[in-house]
């Protein structure tokens, strides 16, 4: 353990019991505690680190053992990242503690960087774990650009990313990928591979990007004794270091950094991040609010760190504003939704329950009443030819079987269905035509047409939901789950259900969006290759779904 790190804990401790001490309202209330629990996922308080600077040319191992991202691509501006790594799998990895590093960035019109356009410098800080996010301004807006990063004599891989359109252009066709649910002890992360060689101009991850679990008890498809992984990694995550190296185990994927460098990523969370099916402030299991507070800030801090997010989402405590919006020209607006952090708890104990009263209640809340009004303003205001919602939890209806007996997942939109009415009876309100929902979490693929009322079969099909598969979570699956045929008869609006693993890609154009559903047969062995599923379609101004 780290010196810093020994700090840190101790103070978490003694935040523990204050927070104890004034209970969870005025704890979170009081003067100085954002400040405490900044302290406790070891911040700068000022933006400024308080660590020697390390000469850049003493580093004798490569710093770039975790890849390179872009992410959030607006029209004339790119989000760039990296994280300084050289022993990935050691706190700090590796570099000497309480150390910063100056690092070199560049940014040009093609890969051998003969016609650079931009560079500088910023400097990697022991208390972001010598992550860096640089934002490139003043490019034009719809381009590809190839960028990299220095440091000393070592150069990172080269990636490329692509600015969004300009406001208000008239772009013809855009074309976007998404993704989800990628535990690294279930399988190799082929579909990246794949992923990696498709022409795209965003990804979109939908959640669980890393498993908190502990990865070497898990008897997982891939084999972890040649990485010789310290003991932190028998453990649930607990930690800001925990939550730290299991980024860099994921993060130091092939497969993984090359669909990074290929592509620019928008990012969401769903639960793993964290812990498994928390709510807001309430965790899976009986432990304290104020304390569970304490690893949900390590768990937004390390998450920050270690994607292509920009200024406005790095977190204060164990607060995130993560939910936001982009936009591509007049064809395509995204409102990326956080599910998870703002949620009411999971009624009658979570899991598939009949429902009822109390998750029938009307006050409930999947998103929380302001990023509710967030998105519901951002609809009026839309000009877009398509209106997507990239989010982490299925929102049409499944019911489990075709019979009275039925139940629904009470993590999912099913157990807050108010909530769910608020969201379609105000797509209604604002005119949206083109609704297309983005979904991950279940680690199946789906396609679903989204009903004004789905206890009548008949009624108006108002939008599109797109499930994605899991890249790993599940293993194999299977082409046919054997719960296929009750689904599908119980779930009229359901035109599409497929087990396997991989991702999707939406192509968006002025007249229709079509979507694949690309698929690996396995993720225990490397090296599947990958196949289109299904194909679907959906005209713009006429919802629903065909095969294509």
């Amino acid at each position: 353990m780290t010196r810093t790190q020994a700090r840190t804990d101790a103070y978490a401790n003694e935040l523990r019991a204050v927070a104890r001490h004034l209970g969870r309202r005025r704890f979170l209330t009081v003067t100085g505690a954002a400040a405490a629990l900044a302290f406790t996922v070891n911040l700068p308080s000022a933006g400024t680190a308080a660590a020697a600077e390390l000469d850049a040319r003493r580093i004798t191992e490569n710093p770039f053992t975790l890849g390179v991202a872009s992410g959030d691509p607006l029209p004339g501006s790119a989000l760039l990242w990296t994280r300084l790594a050289p022993r990935p799998y050691e706190a700090g990895g590796g570099l000497p503690a309480d150390t910063r590093v100056t690092v070199r960035w560049e940014l040009a019109h093609d890969e051998r960087f003969t016609r650079g356009l931009r560079r500088g410098t910023t400097v990697a800080h022991p208390e972001f774990d010598r992550a860096v996010h640089v934002e490139v301004d003043g490019l034009a807006p719809g381009r590809d650009y190839f960028y990299r990063f220095l440091a000393g004599d070592w150069s990172s891989p080269v990636g490329r990313t692509r600015t969004a359109p300009a406001p208000g252009a008239r772009a013809t066709g855009l074309k976007l990928a998404a993704v989800s649910c990628q535990a690294y002890h279930d399988g190799y992360f082929t579909a990246y591979r794949h992923l990696a060689d498709e022409d795209l101009d965003v990804v979109f991850h939908l959640g669980d990007y890393l498993y908190e679990y502990a990865v070497n008890a898990t008897g997982g498809a891939r084999a972890y004794t040649d990485r010789r992984l310290p003991d932190v990694f028998d453990r649930e995550t607990l930690t800001l270091e925990d939550y730290r190296l299991r980024y860099a185990l994921y993060k130091s994927d092939p497969d993984l950094m090359a669909a990074h460098a290929a592509h620019p990523f928008a990012v969401t969370w769903d639960d793993h991040e964290t812990e498994n099916n928390y709510a807001g402030d309430v965790p899976e299991n009986d432990v304290p609010p104020e304390e569970f507070l304490i690893r949900r800030a390590a768990a937004y801090r390390a998450y920050w760190e270690n994607q292509p997010l920009r200024r406005p989402q790095r977190p204060t405590g164990p607060d995130m504003k993560l939910y936001r919006r982009l936009r591509f020209g007049r064809l395509a607006q995204f409102d990326i939704l956080d599910t998870r952090q703002y949620r009411s708890d999971q009624a009658y104990g979570d899991g598939w329950r009949t429902p009822g009263p109390e998750s029938e209640d009307p006050a409930r809340t999947l998103t929380g009443a302001t990023q509710e009004r967030w998105l519901l303003d951002g609809w009026r205001a839309s000009r877009a030819t398509w209106n997507v919602v990239p989010q982490q939890v299925v929102l049409s209806e499944r019911r489990s079987v075709p019979t009275t007996a039925y139940k629904l997942s009470m993590d999912s939109w099913d157990g807050y269905p108010a909530s769910r009415q608020r969201i379609l009876a105000g797509a209604q309100a604002a005119g949206i035509e083109n609704l297309m929902v983005l979904t991950g979490d279940v680690h199946v693929a789906y396609a679903l047409d989204i009903k004004a009322d789905f206890r009548d079969p008949a009624s108006r099909t108002v939008g599109t939901e797109i499930v994605a598969t899991s890249i790993t979570s599940g293993r194999n699956g299977s082409e046919r789950p054997s719960n296929h045929d009750d689904l599908t008869r119980a779930n009229p609006h359901l035109r599409f259900y497929n087990g396997r693993r991989g991702y999707v890609t939406v192509a968006l154009g002025e007249d229709s969006a079509r979507a694949d559903f690309r698929t690996v047969a396995s993720v225990t062995t490397p090296g599947a290759p990958v196949v289109t599923a299904a194909s679907f379609v959906t005209e713009a101004g006429r919802p629903g779904l065909t095969p294509a």
